[in-house]
């Protein structure tokens, strides 16, 4: 598997680039916070990106999508990463998506993706029902009723979740939670009776919500008590190309702190001459050329469909985890007490990285599964 960039997909790169660093750029996510956007995204620029045709990178041709691969959604993603884009992308072409590309009936994915692409639908997964990752551990229960399902629960941490017009539930029709067996995941309109949302700003100021179902109606993807098989998939592809997103912010956050190296005098001399802090720096550019390598691999397994994805997608979630920890913790330590405030944008990266690492499994989440997977 080549761990490069074909043409086609450096010219994706860079046209997704200069579209963020032109009109997404932090001063963006900032406004959007200190006026407390209603949608917590910038409409209008959404709707450009729909225009790019990004919300249909992945989706097949024979759905009005491009067809273009993960390998160029991640890219796509990567250069949101770096200006830390606030956009429905995640949610809608990522995890949305990919839950009706795997789960759908034909006539769904002919319905539903097709609004996706055309940007008039947005979607959200909502699976977390407790403060730790657990993807098999839903209560929210789905009972059959004539021809569609009422779903009974609450889910927190729905990334786009107020903003979203159907939300794709993980419930369970049988067994405890915490079996594998018996989860069933339905598509329930936002605005369908018995749904009850109450929108969270996270530490990073992006969306997130609180979810309280009471037999609120929908329909199943997939089929009834085997979900699970349809949420691994969902689920791993989000890790991975969440994982290129915070590629992107990896990259910029580090870029940034050498920088400021190489400009911020002490003593009479750039403080990036001090021997400490270049073995520091030495090793934060380690780890980001070790996450390049992961999270390529991991996106070209994706497309080729490799029997190794599941550990992939651990192994790439785990190493972003990780480095984005490190980069943006030193970076706010080595930009000294201006990194600490709300001035500076360095910090944003700090808080951004503190709500990726959580969201669909912290380290020790994914250490745990790698290991369970390589039959330990």
């Amino acid at each position: 598997m080549p761990l490069v960039l074909n043409e086609d997909q450096n010219m994706l790169k860079d046209s997704a680039k200069n579209f963020c660093s032109d009109n997404t750029p932090i001063t963006q996510l900032r406004r959007l916070r200190d006026d407390k956007d209603e949608s917590g995204f910038d409409r209008d620029t959404w709707r450009q990106m729909v225009e790019l045709g990004w919300a249909g990178i992945t989706v097949p041709e024979d759905f009005g999508g491009l067809g273009f691969g993960y390998m160029g959604l991640g890219v796509v993603m990567e250069e949101c990463g770096r200006t830390l884009t606030a956009s429905p992308l995640f949610g809608t072409a990522v995890l949305g998506s990919s839950a009706i590309l795997h789960g759908g009936s034909q006539e769904q994915k002919t319905e539903l993706l097709g609004q996706v692409v055309g940007g008039e639908l947005l979607l959200a997964l909502a699976i977390e029902e407790t403060p730790h990752h657990n993807p098999y551990g839903a209560s929210t229960t789905a009972e059959k009723s004539g021809g569609s399902y009422k779903v009974t629960g609450s889910k927190k941490f729905v990334l786009d979740g107020h903003v979203a017009d159907k939300l794709v539930v993980v419930a369970r029709s049988s067994g405890n939670a915490g079996d594998r067996d018996g989860l069933t995941l339905v598509l329930v309109d936002r605005e369908a009776s018995g749904v009850s949302v109450t929108r969270t700003i996270m530490a990073d100021s992006r969306n997130a919500a609180n979810i309280e179902f009471a037999d609120a109606e929908g329909v199943m993807l997939g089929e009834e008590g085997k979900g699970a098989d349809v949420l691994d998939k969902v689920l791993d592809t989000g890790r991975i190309l969440l994982a290129a997103e915070m590629l992107g912010s990896i990259q910029e956050c580090f870029e940034r702190t050498i920088e400021y190296l190489k400009t911020r005098e002490q003593f009479g001399v750039p403080i990036g001459s001090f021997q400490a802090l270049k073995h520091r720096a030495a090793q934060m550019f380690c780890e980001v050329e070790l996450s390049k390598s992961v999270v390529l691999e991991a996106l070209s397994a994706l497309d080729e469909d490799s029997d190794q994805v599941p550990e992939l997608a651990s192994l790439a979630k785990t190493r972003l985890n990780d480095t984005y920890n490190l980069v943006s913790s030193e970076g706010v330590q080595m930009h000294g007490g201006i990194g600490m405030t709300d001035e500076y944008e360095i910090g944003f990266f700090m808080k951004r990285s503190r709500v990726c690492e959580h969201a669909l499994g912290g380290s020790a989440f994914h250490r745990d599964r790698y290991g369970v997977l390589q039959g330990y």
